[in-house]
């Protein structure tokens, strides 16, 4: 699964989303996956970050601009890619040495269901635009 670069359709099928909400967290900066032309593409990183967003969207209801922050920082975490933390924390707002929020995200479990699900990518075709013509 190394190397695998999913379209719009594609990876939305993988993480259980429609288009639409996908698409709008690319047209607001949360992630930023490769772009060729108008394709945008997305790799096992992009989907494992955009899981990421997503959990925490789902758990925080959290605007977009937190997101992308939040999305940068844990995309910036040693190890993300591979999946090896089980389990990361994220602290902000610090007053005097305790801090004012902690998130404990799952992304050992959230990167299996990523693994789980990427062969959901073969079912979803990402047919090109407009109208089928019949012959």
């Amino acid at each position: 699964m190394v190397g695998v670069e999913l379209k719009l359709k594609q990876a939305s099928a993988v993480l259980g989303v429609p288009p639409k909400d996908l698409q709008n967290f690319v047209q607001a900066g949360v992630l930023k996956p490769r772009r060729r032309g108008s394709v945008y593409y997305f790799s096992r990183d992009t989907l494992l970050q955009a899981k990421v967003v997503l959990y925490l969207k789902a758990s925080l209801g959290a605007s977009t601009r937190y997101l992308s922050r939040f999305a940068d920082a844990v995309s910036a975490v040693p190890g993300f890619t591979s999946g090896v933390p089980e389990i990361i924390c994220l602290k902000s707002g610090m007053q005097t040495n305790e801090p004012l929020l902690r998130i404990f995200i799952p992304l050992g479990d959230l990167a299996k269901e990523v693994n789980r699900r990427m062969p959901l990518a073969e079912t979803a075709k990402d047919l090109p635009r407009g109208r089928k013509r019949a012959g």
